[in-house]
């Protein structure tokens, strides 16, 4: 029986420097209950060939050296610019993975597969940005960029916006990223706690996102994965309504990864589903991983950034420059509909607008409560 559309499975099997190590994948998008596009995007890729797991039906690869890719964008500014904007970040990002990661020479070290995370992030903010400054149908259109890479026993993570990572283990979901949000801020601050943060109607305003601004700074972490773990990657449309709680309850008790991405997709949608929700799933196993321990750490752990740099010697700025043009000549972005209506391209402004004038009040907020 062939899957439904909007369901996606893959098993994946594949070799650590450890030992072997059995990853299985479930995906799951839907529209939400009132919206009329789905906005959100995302891609599981085997680098070691460079594949994008299409998931029509179950299927089974053995994936080597160079990891496995798992992805989740939220696309914002209305209809045609949000889609542009997400499935422009899912196609660079795989796109420059597999031309600097998947074919470049030499060992498959952390410090290089950060950078190779980094700097595909940073192209395709380019990539939007760029496009987006050159199409005034679609400015200020930009997406969050979730990014996870398994090297190893090793999930390296790749952040930007809000749509976040949580590990599960035996029982417990913990959050691996950080929100880059004036919430996020405030709670950091001691100004707001995180059950009022949850009924805050400012929760949704992000400082930072792939495609509104020239530059963007990367949040990169790192989480070691045990035996049992499970990755979770979602859009808002699932942890701005679903605690950690009960997406670790929905992986406990369903029998399966699939089960239990319907399960947290059906919540979203019966509390309201008043955005695209999107899920991937994947449990790790086999002999390459260790079983967990009491003391093993979980959470957010900033990774010491490797330094970017340009090879032979060439300017950094000038390289990714080149690169975001190259993408912008020979990637699939023309093709898709620019086409937004007026209000969709006011909205866009306006949340372009919003985040600038929230970064500056909260940078003036912060400085009057340290000063005062």
């Amino acid at each position: 029986m062939k899957t439904p559309p909007e369901v996606r499975a893959a098993r994946l099997t594949g070799e650590s420097v450890t030992g072997n190590i059995l990853v299985e994948v479930y995906a799951l998008t839907d529209v939400g209950r009132t919206r009329d596009h789905n906005e959100d995007a995302f891609v599981v890729s085997d680098l070691s060939k460079g594949t994008q797991l299409e998931f029509d039906a179950s299927i089974q690869e053995r994936v080597g050296t160079r990891g496995v890719l798992f992805m989740v964008a939220d696309g914002m500014g209305g209809a045609a610019a949000g889609e542009l904007a997400s499935a422009t970040a899912v196609d660079v990002v795989l796109r420059h993975l597999r031309e600097h990661w998947t074919s470049a020479a030499g060992d498959a070290t952390p410090d290089a597969f950060v950078a190779s995370l980094e700097r595909a992030t940073v192209t395709a903010n380019g990539v939007i940005y760029r496009y987006a400054t050159e199409h005034a149908e679609v400015r200020g259109m930009g997406t969050t960029a979730t990014i996870a890479g398994l090297l190893g026993d090793t999930l390296y993570l790749a952040q930007v916006g809000d749509s976040r990572a949580y590990l599960v283990r035996e029982g417990i979901a913990r959050q691996l990223t950080k929100d880059q949000s004036l919430i996020q801020k405030l709670i950091e601050a001691g100004e707001i706690s995180e059950e009022q943060a949850e009924l805050s109607e400012r929760k949704n305003i992000i400082l930072q996102a792939l495609g509104p601004e020239a530059h963007i700074k990367v949040d990169l972490t790192h989480q070691q994965i045990r035996r049992g773990d499970v990755l979770i990657l979602c859009s808002d449309g699932l942890s701005g309504l679903v605690r950690g709680d009960e997406i670790a309850r929905a992986v406990r008790e369903e029998p399966d990864l699939l089960s239990a991405c319907r399960r947290l997709v059906d919540v979203a949608n019966e509390m309201g589903g008043p955005d695209n929700i999107t899920v991937v799933a994947s449990r790790f196993d086999g002999a390459g991983l260790k079983r967990p321990m009491p003391e093993d750490p979980v959470g957010h752990q900033l990774y010491e950034r490797p330094q970017l740099s340009a090879p032979n010697g060439a300017d950094l700025d000038t390289l990714l420059r080149e690169r975001t043009e190259a993408m912008m000549r020979g990637g699939p972005i023309e093709p898709f509909p620019p086409a937004v209506r007026d209000d969709r391209r006011q909205q866009g402004l306006m949340i372009r607008a919003a985040l600038a004038g929230a970064a500056v009040l909260l940078a003036l907020y912060l400085a009057w409560r340290w000063f005062a």
